[in-house]
């Protein structure tokens, strides 16, 4: 029986997450499943991804083959790597001690560069808000000026007409006497 690390799918058209599961290779791909150790959500930015990491090392260790998205995933989190630092010590190239200070400063610079990418994520985001606010002021304020410009005359064309309404009677009254 080989067993494999793989994705099941789960969620709505356009909208899917998966879990990540450990299965036998024969049973279809939303079936039955011997563990579930972790989840994936590609939809967010960037993609939430929560992982039993020492199960899926375990599965690893015990020969569990993941598929190509999921080995990228579990890349993505260091279970690969620590799997690998887990093969040196096993062959004596490595201390316990070495490998776990090696895979600590891994995920200490990998948890940096996706801290870095999430605030320029938020930053862009609020740039293009600030821009979309400064451009959207702009357009009221030359449609006040406009309409300001628009009313002063109106409000000259009344006076005229009350001036020249004024005066009209007064004609009126001239003629008629």
């Amino acid at each position: 029986m080989s067993v494999k690390i793989r994705l099941q799918r789960f969620g709505r058209k356009q909208s899917a997450y998966y879990h990540i599961v450990v299965a036998d290779g024969r049973s279809p791909r939303d079936g039955k499943f011997i563990e579930r150790i972790g989840d994936y959500n590609p939809n967010t930015n960037p993609a939430t991804i929560n992982l039993e990491f020492n199960k899926a090392v375990q599965w690893l260790e015990n020969g569990a083959q993941p598929t190509d998205t999921c080995r990228a995933i579990l890349s993505y989190k260091g279970v690969m790597y620590k799997h690998h630092l887990n093969r040196g010590v096993a062959k004596g190239a490595l201390t316990a001690e070495l490998a776990e200070t090696k895979l600590n400063k891994w995920l200490e610079e990998k948890n940096a560069k996706i801290t870095a990418k999430a605030d320029s994520l938020l930053s862009s985001a609020d740039k293009k808000k600030k821009a979309a606010l400064e451009a959207e002021a702009k357009v009221n304020e030359e449609r006040t000026k406009k309409l300001a410009a628009k009313q002063s005359a109106l409000a000259a064309e009344v006076a005229a007409a009350e001036t020249a309404a004024e005066e009209t009677p007064a004609a009126e009254e001239t003629a008629a006497e």
